[in-house]
């Protein structure tokens, strides 16, 4: 049982992370009790560092109430008061009408990406408490049993291959009142966000029924959740390592004997249907489930999650459906189709679109046994350079652009949990290698 009263020492929360490999590391700090305290029990253990990083403390100030400003000044002042570095970004611009918890967060991640990067940092720790864990599980068990289940992820990567920004919780194993009594008797006050109370907020009204018993049993849950999630990524990517090549750009093939037919043998189909498909959710168990019964069955086609799947001789092949393919203007970096992250320089104009019927060029590799048909199927799908009704080729042979695939359930962001299988995929799609996780020892952390 984890005790509400007990606030383990900095060492314990903070001793596992390799802080020497940070110039700089960012905590995200709101103002609340909760980020409040992991900014001073960070200041502790710094200080008591031989080679501590600059801690830069970072509020997002997002506009959503009139007080947000001011608040945001009072965490400046506080910071400034204790010697610490602070910076306020502003969520600027008009806000959505609907879904707005839902914007805010991914606004925050960007916002806090950036200013890490602009510090030179590639660390953010946030303050998710063992509570706030407790509160997601429960909320996630509402939609029903699977992988979310597992709750809050120790560390998540915020777009590989893009921004390359760690967000890690150490929190996440203790209670939200040991944080407030840690700050009481330092004599530090802290700011309550009336939206924590506001029972129009799924969170709010689930955090207000929470009982002590259901807490411990949540936390249990999760736990156990995450350690599955865990095991069965292992396993899924043991399965796609053996199974599954990239023949041409665009395709994948598996070969059946080797993916098996087991739930690790479904669970790895359907990141490679999501990875080529372009898609952040994975396609349906009991349809791919399916999909996999026939494949043992001989030849069929059909189609889950954009994604085409043919089988041939003991082989299945996936790749991007035709359908619903984007055109988008240059930009210096961009998220392709969920596919493709595609950089630019200086002043290349024109737009990214899928080759279609052009004649695609002889330098894109493609192996000699390959399946005709399917190859130029899978090539249609892909991106491609275009100046007006010019095809002028793909992003790779163009000087001043360059692309790179990604694992697309991952494209923005990758939980720790996850980390087995989406480096087996990026290693099948060939794209840049995942940085290390920031702990010391590197191994995936369950929390």
């Amino acid at each position: 049982m984890l005790s509400k009263d007990t606030l383990p020492k900095p060492d314990a929360l903070f001793s596992a992370f390799s802080f020497a490999e940070h110039g700089t590391v960012v905590a995200a700090v709101s103002g609340g009790g909760d980020s409040l305290a992991l900014l001073f029990l960070l200041h502790d253990y710094f200080r008591r560092l031989p080679r501590a990083p600059t801690l830069l403390a970072v509020t997002v100030d997002h506009g959503l109430r009139a007080q947000s400003a001011e608040e945001a000044r009072m965490v400046a002042r506080l910071a400034d008061n204790h010697g610490i570095h602070h910076r306020t970004m502003r969520w600027e611009g008009r806000k959505p009408t609907s879904g707005i918890s839902a914007a805010g967060r991914e606004a925050r991640f960007d916002l806090l990406a950036r200013a890490a990067r602009e510090a030179g940092a590639s660390l953010v720790l946030t303050a998710h408490t063992a509570d706030d864990q407790a509160e997601t599980v429960a909320m996630r068990l509402t939609r029903g049993k699977g992988r979310g289940t597992a709750g809050i992820a120790p560390a998540s990567l915020l777009e590989p291959g893009g921004q390359d920004v760690w967000f890690a919780r150490p929190l996440l194993g203790v209670r939200r009142e040991a944080l407030r009594t840690f700050l009481k008797e330092r004599g530090i006050e802290w700011i309550e966000d009336p939206t924590n109370r506001d029972r129009r907020f799924e969170r709010a009204r689930l955090r207000q029924g929470l009982d002590e018993k259901t807490i411990q049993e949540l936390l249990v849950k999760g736990r156990e959740a995450a350690q599955a999630r865990v095991e069965a990524g292992c396993r899924a990517a043991e399965r796609i390592e053996s199974a599954a090549v990239k023949p041409a750009p665009g395709l994948i093939r598996i070969t059946l004997s080797r993916l098996g037919t087991d739930g690790f043998s479904a669970y790895a189909l359907r990141i490679l249907l999501a990875v080529a498909g372009g898609t952040s959710h994975l396609p349906d168990e009991k349809r791919t489930a399916e999909l996999l019964a026939c494949a043992g069955a001989g030849y069929f086609r059909t189609s889950l999650s954009r994604a085409v799947a043919t089988c041939k001789n003991g082989n299945l092949y996936l790749y991007r459906e035709h359908r619903g393919l984007p055109s988008i203007e240059l930009a210096p970096s961009m998220l392709w189709d969920g596919r493709y992250r595609i950089f630019t320089k200086g002043r290349l104009e024109g737009r990214i679109a899928p080759f279609g019927a052009s004649t695609v060029s002889s330098e894109v590799m493609v192996e000699k046994d390959a399946p005709a048909g399917v190859v130029r199927a899978a090539l249609f799908a892909e991106p491609t350079l275009w100046q007006g009704e010019n095809c002028l080729g793909p992003p790779g042979l163009i000087s001043g652009i360059a692309s790179r695939p990604v694992a697309a359930p991952w494209s923005r962001l990758l939980p720790s949990f996850d980390l087995a299988p989406a480096r087996a995929a990026m290693t099948l799609l060939g794209t840049s290698p995942l940085p290390q996780l920031p702990w010391r020892d590197h191994n995936d952390r369950i929390g």
